[in-house]
């Protein structure tokens, strides 16, 4: 446990004393690296995107009428809002907020810039799709100036430590997000730009631009380049030699989803489909990547290895449901926007499961430390406190079987136009909002309760 703690905090001496200057907070637990953020940063965000997935659900269910009929309605696109800003993008950024300091080894610019972007990014990611339910500009206007200057706190935030030099191809990966965040930001302005007067008129494979450059160009590659630090520690895998899968993953990606996005925006072939095929190597090195390691992994097999190896599943089925769409939409236009739909929501279902996946790994690691500061030194055994005694593993499993079915529901429901399938991944979309919430929270609160007696 110690040699993952540490590879976990990535602390390095020069980068401790470096950070203990200016990263410190009150309460920090003795021995943790001075660039780590307070608990309080990373689950703030974490906690949001519980909420924000709960959010999703219920507009599913709300939307599962007309999403079958058109998924390009208001109600499907209030869904999908609540799952990619209020679950997906607050799930990732939160992320960076706690994994560029730990692997940069240099701290964040302020605290008080990480509160701010998580409290501007909370009211935008919820304005939005509320806006959109409710058709009100107004609202909607609101949560683009919101989410821009989100954007640019996050941005001012991390730049300072991503700018650190030899840390390898994780921090290229966060470098290449942070700018997918911006690129990301301003098409959604244009899009509420466009929603209150058609500045633009976009056309709907403009709008799929968009969702390429989000989910790739941003949340995507900051989950391809994380991963990479995490699957060697909770795997315990050691990679021998030069590990070009990773790289080739992380430079390839980004070209080729803002080559793909030109391509769509634009309706040029020549771009989209070097764009496309360029974005397919990234994702399958990525894949491969994550071959390498499970070849190479010294511990055996649990659940983090099922929500990730699932994850890769989705990956793979939206791209046959994209090649399906391609070749749909010439002559069955319906059936061709419908399975391009349910694409979108494999892919997205590619990043959730990933995320409810680690939180259950990364959740323990962050509040392991501060409760062991608070006093709380053995677990419900009445043994060491250990990562594991923080969480139920029952309770996990089933949050796994819920958001696997759910995200199959919803691509079913998207792809075969089926109502109720759509319905029922909104609901099992709401108990893992909950399930993930409770189960990462409910045993520390008691735990820290028991002391505090």
């Amino acid at each position: 446990m110690a040699g993952e703690d540490r590879a976990f905090r990535g602390d390095d001496p020069v980068s401790v004393i470096q950070a203990g200057r200016s990263g410190s907070w009150q309460d920090r637990p003795p021995g943790l690296p001075g660039a780590v953020p307070p608990p309080s940063v990373p689950l703030a965000f974490l906690a949001a995107a519980s909420a924000g997935l709960i959010a999703c659900g219920v507009a599913w269910i709300w939307a599962r009428s007309l999403a079958a009929s058109d998924p390009t309605t208001d109600p499907v696109v209030t869904a999908v809002h609540f799952g990619v800003l209020a679950t997906l993008a607050m799930g990732v950024i939160g992320a960076m907020h706690q994994f560029t300091p730990v692997i940069t080894g240099r701290p964040l610019r302020s605290i008080r810039l990480a509160r701010a972007t998580f409290v501007t990014w909370l009211a935008a990611s919820w304005l939005l799709p509320i806006g959109i339910a409710t058709e009100q500009v107004g609202i909607t206007a609101a949560s683009g100036a919101l989410a821009g200057v989100g954007i640019i706190l996050l941005v001012v935030n991390l730049t300072q430590p991503l700018s650190v030099k030899g840390k390898g191809v994780v921090v290229t990966a966060l470098r290449f997000s942070l700018v997918g965040a911006l690129l990301t930001t301003f098409l959604g302005i244009a899009f509420v730009g466009d929603r209150q007067g058609h500045w633009f008129h976009l056309a709907g494979h403009v709008e799929i631009a968009m969702a390429v450059i989000g989910l790739f160009g941003w949340l995507g590659i900051a989950y391809v380049g994380i991963a990479e630090k995490l699957w060697s520690m909770f795997m315990l895998a050691h990679i021998p030699g030069v590990h070009r899968a990773g790289l080739i993953a992380v430079w390839a990606i980004p070209p080729g989803a803002a080559l793909l996005a030109a391509g769509l925006a634009w309706n040029i072939l020549d771009l989209a489909l070097p764009g496309a095929l360029i974005l397919a190597v990234g994702l399958g090195a990525h894949l491969l990547s994550l071959y390498i390691h499970i070849r190479h992994r010294r511990r055996k097999a649990d659940l983090h290895l099922v929500f990730v190896m699932t994850s890769a599943l989705w990956l793979l089925v939206g791209v046959g449901l994209t090649i399906g769409s391609v070749f749909t939409l010439g002559h069955h236009f319906h059936l061709g926007v419908a399975l391009a739909a349910a694409a979108m929501a494999a892919f997205g279902g590619w990043l959730l499961e990933a995320l409810v996946g680690h939180v259950h790994k990364v959740v323990p690691f962050i509040l392991w430390s501060a409760l062991r500061a608070r006093g709380v030194a053995v677990g419900p055994s009445g043994k060491q406190l250990m990562f594991a005694d923080l969480y139920s593993q029952q309770l996990a499993t089933v949050t796994y079987v819920t958001v696997s079915v759910g995200i199959a529901a919803l691509c079913l429901g998207l792809g075969a136009s089926l109502s109720a399938a759509t319905a029922l991944a909104g609901l099992l979309f709401i108990l893992t909002g909950f399930a993930v919430a409770v189960n990462l929270s409910w045993l520390p609160i008691r735990m820290l309760a028991t002391v505090a007696r």
